[in-house]
């Protein structure tokens, strides 16, 4: 839909939001016609297209990315694991800067969190911090890619396999973000997306869990759908041809199947509305990542000559980032804090987001959980207390990116006497 025309300090410049138009309100329309309003055609379209596009063999779709980290958690809890599978008292490695959806999971299913610190210029964890982390009652390593800032694959998918290690990958930042060429979400065990507004895509609300394993993907479908042992999809019977010939548990045999459950599960489905807006976006998800980037790529520009008040993220030949934010560390000697800065650009209608969590662990929800610390927590603290980031989400053009310059140049020149760069565009 087209926004109304951009007013510098009157109209606000969100941190994220959606784009769309026509096509996905006239595709909700069809699915309100189609009265399928579960899980119906959209969603195994979107399954379809979402898999062609990462290429893997299966998608799950959830009603949120939080639902995704929980059913990601749960189908590894599945005894068809044997010795890997999850249970109370194993350990899992992640993050302290985090959302708090990717780490409540574990906490959830009575497994113990182990956090490794985080390096300043990635936001992600360090991976040389990761291996003496690692103990017998290690199973899992869950991480996301923060920002859209892909994690260092190449070692922590060594590191997995190494232990043999199931590998999460929390993609709800990251759809589009490659490294080494190969999309994000296609290197763990599993990868998890979120369709939040916030997201490259939004469905409104949605998410997706993706795996190559058939184990798995029966494990996923189970939790997600009640725990029921039957695989038929929504609306469907006798997918196995004997739907009264099963004999399960101690159930009488004959039992019928699409009633007989082998799991503690939930009910995660999302509804077909929300799968019909979705084919609709992911058909504009390549234009949605080349404006992100672009977006990102002037920002970057602005703030290259700005070292002696803010920290940048680095990006390694390997990375290939679909942001999902422009992320700003204030430095510590600088002349203004993160929150004096931020306070002034949401005043002046900019719209401002913390790096999630900072720390997870000293939120109040945490306090008194069990956990483990793999050596000092330093840098996430540094980011809980000056790290945050604005948008570079696809609403955002250029008068708007303008503005923002002019704005930082202003609270700068107030607060620092700072040197502008005239070599750079923008001013």
């Amino acid at each position: 839909m087209k926004n109304p025309k951009f007013i510098p300090g009157t109209t606000y410049i969100p941190a994220s939001g959606k784009v769309y138009g026509e096509e996905e309100i006239n595709n909700a329309i069809e699915a309100a016609r189609d009265g399928w309003w579960t899980e119906g055609r959209f969603t195994k379209q979107f399954e379809k297209d979402f898999s062609k596009y990462l290429g893997v063999k299966y998608v799950t779709l959830t009603n949120s990315g939080s639902s995704a980290n929980l059913l990601a958690f749960a189908s590894l809890s599945s005894k068809v694991f044997g010795r890997n599978s999850l249970k109370k008292g194993d350990e899992f490695i992640t993050s302290p800067v985090a959302f708090p959806t990717t780490v409540n999971p574990g906490i959830l299913y009575g497994l113990k969190p182990v956090f490794v610190d985080v390096k300043l210029d990635t936001l992600n964890i360090n991976p040389e911090k990761i291996e003496k982390a690692i103990t017998k009652k290690t199973k899992l390593i869950i991480l996301a890619h923060t920002l859209g800032k892909p994690f260092d694959l190449d070692k922590i998918v060594k590191l997995a396999k190494k232990y043999h290690l199931w590998l999460i990958e929390d993609c709800c930042d990251a759809l589009g973000s490659k490294y080494d060429g190969k999309l994000t979400g296609t290197y763990g065990d599993l990868a998890t997306f979120s369709f939040y507004p916030a997201h490259q895509i939004t469905m409104g609300e949605g998410g997706a869990v993706v795996t190559n394993n058939p184990l798995i993907h029966r494990s996923l479908r189970q939790f997600r759908d009640w725990g029921r042992d039957c695989w038929c999809n929504t609306g469907r019977d006798n997918t196995c041809g004997k739907r009264f010939g099963w004999q399960l548990g101690q159930l009488p045999k004959g039992y019928d199947h699409k009633y007989t459950y082998s799991q503690i599960g939930f009910n995660l489905k999302l509804t077909d509305f929300q799968a019909a807006i979705g084919c609709a976006q992911l058909k504009k998800l390549p234009g949605f990542i080349r404006k992100r980037k672009e977006n990102y790529r002037k920002l970057e520009e602005f703030f290259a000559c700005k070292s002696q008040y803010f920290l940048l993220m680095k990006v390694t030949q390997h990375e290939d980032p679909c942001w999902f934010g422009f992320p700003l560390i204030v430095q510590r000697n600088a002349p203004f804090t993160r929150n004096q800065l931020t306070e002034y650009l949401e005043m002046n209608k900019i719209g401002t987001r913390n790096v999630f969590s900072g720390n997870l662990l000293k939120h109040p929800a945490y306090l008194d959980i069990k956990y483990k610390k793999a050596g000092k927590i330093i840098n996430a603290d540094i980011i809980m207390n000056n790290a945050f980031w604005i948008g570079v989400y696809p609403g955002i053009d250029d008068e708007m990116i303008k503005y923002i310059k002019k704005t930082f140049n202003n609270f700068l020149a107030q607060n620092a006497k700072t040197l502008l760069c005239p070599s750079l565009p923008g001013r």
